[in-house]
C-alpha cells in the first residue's frame, strides 16, 4: 500500500518562505512524476508544480519565479520550496505521486494535505 506523508506547512507572513516535503512509502513499481496541487477555500484544487522522474519541471504561471519543486528519487521524496509568499497562496497543499504499475496502468496517489496560511 502506497502512503504519502506531507510536512512543512504553517503560518507565515507575506513575503516569507516555507518548504513542503512529501515522502512516499510502500511498494511501488515505478514513479512517473510527482507534484503539488493546492486548494483554497471555496475553490477547486489546482496544479502548482510537477516534476518527472527525469527531472523535467512544470510550474503554473502564478508561482513561476517564486516556487521551486525538487525531488530525491531514491528516497521517494518531493519538495516544494515556496518563497515570496502571498496571501493568495493560502490553501491546503496536496502532494501526489503518479506511479506506473506496468501494462499502461498509471495511478495517482495523494497525500493528506498540509495547510499553508499566508498573512498580509
Amino acid at each position: 500500500q502506497v502512503q504519502l506523508v506531507e510536512s512543512g506547512g504553517g503560518l507565515v507572513q507575506a513575503g516569507g518562505s516555507l518548504r513542503l516535503s512529501c515522502a512516499a512509502s510502500g511498494s511501488m513499481f515505478a514513479i512517473n512524476s510527482m507534484g503539488w496541487y493546492r486548494q483554497a477555500p471555496g475553490k477547486q484544487r489546482e496544479l502548482v508544480a510537477r516534476i518527472t522522474i527525469g527531472g523535467s519541471t512544470n510550474y503554473e504561471d502564478f508561482v513561476k519565479g517564486r516556487f521551486t519543486i525538487s525531488a530525491e528519487n531514491a528516497k521517494r521524496v518531493v519538495y516544494l520550496q515556496m518563497n515570496s509568499l502571498k496571501p493568495e497562496d493560502t490553501g491546503v497543499y496536496y502532494c501526489y505521486f503518479n506511479l506506473s504499475w506496468g501494462a499502461s496502468l498509471d495511478l495517482d496517489y495523494w497525500g493528506q494535505g498540509t495547510q499553508v496560511t499566508v498573512s498580509s
